[in-house]
């Protein structure tokens, strides 16, 4: 393995005494840390518009998103993962692997993290045109190396995300964010300021890349459908917002699209029945205001 200086290791001149202070100082210390995270994500936000851009011609040509990462990385994808169906309603486009698999989430199993012959192994169902980003605070991990180059083998583009900026694997990938978060309040704890700032970047990404996708209408979750009681008063308030319609005219037309918001939204806004709703969405793979535009124009 090439190796490379890892800044999150290096230890932190503003803490040197951190353990000398009392709860308040230490927790100023901490603060005053985070603090600087956003800047530290505003200076990668040209490269995390080049993923999105990538994700979202991948995704719309029946592509995948596919994160690889261990420990810390590796469970914040496996969150933003998780979170992306119940928020978008999209399931099984942006999938998550964590090195050591599902026991690995709860408990810390060091050792997968340096086998890159697993990397590759879990990369198996990467595909031509997929998107593999790895997430790495070191932004060497073995595990998601043979991961990326298992899948750019396979034709897939790849990315890293990463808090180590001059990364020589930076290199081999399509697109680096690589997060200059220096080092930690406590060296080497990358689940403070890496960990925040790698959460910010996952967040920034599927979130934006889901808005391109259509999956939201204006700043609200509208892909989100009525599976019980509390989500259908939910959603039919989501709808009050978005047409101006009362509740029970919503409520009615939640009912007639199945509990299918986006379905509802369409109908509503574009005075057509559940079904020419539906139909101008699948024309429209899926976004409201698109679908709305061709209703307009037919």
């Amino acid at each position: 393995m090439i190796d490379c200086d890892l800044p999150t290791e290096g230890r932190n001149p503003r803490t040197l005494d951190v353990d000398t202070l009392p709860t308040m100082e230490v927790l100023r210390l901490i603060n005053s840390e985070d603090a600087t995270v956003p800047m530290t994500v505003a200076a990668v936000l040209p490269q995390i518009a080049e993923l999105v851009e990538l994700a979202v011609a991948s995704l719309r040509a029946g592509g995948r998103v596919h994160y690889f990462g261990a420990g810390t990385s590796g469970r914040l994808a496996v969150i933003d993962a998780a979170e992306i169906p119940p928020t978008f309603g999209t399931w099984g486009r942006v999938v998550a692997h964590h090195a050591g698999g599902p026991g690995a989430l709860s408990q810390a199993i060091s050792d997968v993290e340096d086998d890159a012959d697993l990397g590759a192994r879990d990369a198996a169902d990467v595909a031509r045109g997929d998107i593999a980003v790895g997430v790495a605070a070191s932004g060497r991990t073995p595990y998601v190396i043979g991961a990326l180059r298992a899948s750019a083998r396979a034709g897939a583009h790849t990315a890293l995300i990463s808090c180590n900026p001059h990364t020589p694997y930076g290199e081999e990938v399509d697109v680096h964010i690589g997060l200059a978060t220096g080092p930690e309040v406590i060296s080497g704890s990358t689940r403070m300021k890496a960990g925040t700032a790698t959460k910010l970047v996952l967040n920034s990404f599927s979130t934006t890349l889901m808005i391109r996708l259509g999956r939201t209408y204006s700043n609200l979750m509208v892909s989100v459908n009525a599976l019980n009681s509390k989500l259908r008063a939910r959603l039919v308030r989501i709808l009050t917002e978005a047409t101006g319609f009362d509740a029970r005219t919503c409520e009615n037309a939640l009912a007639e699209a199945g509990g299918n918001t986006r379905v509802a939204l369409v109908s509503l806004l574009g005075e057509v029945p559940a079904a020419r709703a539906t139909a101008a969405l699948e024309e429209s793979d899926g976004g409201v205001r698109e679908a709305l535009q061709r209703l307009r124009s037919a």
